[in-house]
C-alpha cells in the first residue's frame, strides 16, 4: 500500500526542519487530538496509541541531513515506513512531503487506508503550521 501526502511549506529552514524531525520527542507535537498515549522509548524510537487503533512503534531508521528522514515500524505485523522528504526554498522556509509504504494483505489495507491517510494528513498539517 502506498499513500503520498502532497508537498507543504513550513516556516523553517531545511536544517531546522531536519533537526526538529530528528528528535523523536518532537513528534508528540505533531500527533492528532485523538492520541491516547505517546512515549519516547530511546533516542530513535517512540510509541503512540490513537483512539481506536493499536499501539504503534516508530523508529528513525535512515537520515540524510537536511533532505530526508525515514521512520519504520519495527513490528512484523504492521510492516511499513514513512519517509519525510525535505527541500529548501530559501533561508527561512522549506517544503516537505510524506510518503507511506506498507506491506499488508488486501483486507488489512482496506481497513487501515483511511485512518493512515487521515493520520498522515494531520501530521503534515501540524508540521506545516510550526513556526
Amino acid at each position: 500500500m502506498h499513500i503520498e501526502i502532497a508537498k507543504k511549506t513550513v516556516a523553517k529552514s531545511d536544517k531546522e526542519l531536519f533537526e526538529f524531525l530528528s528528535d523523536v520527542k518532537n513528534y508528540e507535537q505533531l500527533m492528532p487530538d485523538t492520541i491516547d498515549t505517546f512515549a519516547v522509548i530511546d533516542e530513535n524510537t517512540f510509541r503512540f496509541i490513537l483512539k481506536g487503533m493499536p499501539e504503534i512503534y516508530l523508529r528513525i531508521v535512515e537520515q540524510v541531513p537536511h533532505e530526508k528522514i525515514v521512520l519504520a515500524a519495527p513490528s512484523k505485523k504492521l510492516s511499513f515506513d514513512l519517509t519525510i522528504s525535505i527541500e529548501a526554498l530559501n533561508e527561512s522556509s522549506s517544503e516537505f512531503e510524506m510518503d507511506f509504504q506498507g506491506k499488508f494483505n488486501t483486507m488489512m489495507a482496506m481497513m487501515i487506508k483511511r485512518p493512515i491517510t487521515n493520520f498522515m494528513e494531520t501530521l503534515s498539517t501540524n508540521l506545516s503550521s510550526l513556526s
